[in-house]
C-alpha cells in the first residue's frame, strides 16, 4: 500500500465532510506536486474524478482516499497524520522517502 491514513486524520476527514461544506460522494486525493522549499510539495484534496488508469482507491478507516501512480511511487510508505497542538494543527506527512523537508512539513526532497 502507497500511504496510511491514521484513524485520527481519517475521523477529520469524516468529520469535514459530514459538516456539509462538500458532497458526501467526494473522496480524498493524496498526491504531490512539483516545487516547494524542498523539490516536492504534499497535496491534499477532495475531489470526485477518479481514473482507472492513473489512479489507485483505498479505503481507510472509513475513508476513501485514491492517489495518482506517479505520487503514490513518492509516498510508498508515509503515514498521515492529524495533530492537533499549541504550536500546529494540520495533517502531517511521515515520509519515509523524504531524504530533505522544510520546517513547515509541507514540503520535501528525495
Amino acid at each position: 500500500m502507497a500511504l496510511n491514513l491514521t484513524e485520527k486524520a481519517a475521523d477529520e476527514v469524516r468529520r469535514f465532510k459530514e459538516s456539509g461544506q462538500i458532497e458526501q460522494d467526494m473522496f480524498l486525493r493524496v498526491g504531490v506536486t512539483a516545487g516547494g522549499c524542498s523539490g516536492f510539495d504534499y497535496r491534499l484534496e477532495f475531489d470526485n474524478t477518479y481514473n482507472d488508469e492513473a489512479d489507485r482507491k483505498y479505503e481507510m478507516h472509513g475513508v476513501d482516499v485514491v492517489v495518482d501512480k506517479k505520487s503514490a511511487l513518492l509516498l510508498d510508505g508515509t503515514i498521515i497524520d492529524f495533530v492537533e497542538g499549541l504550536q500546529q494543527r494540520g495533517f502531517k506527512f511521515e515520509n519515509p522517502n523524504a531524504r530533505t523537508s522544510c520546517g513547515c512539513g509541507k514540503s520535501f526532497g528525495v
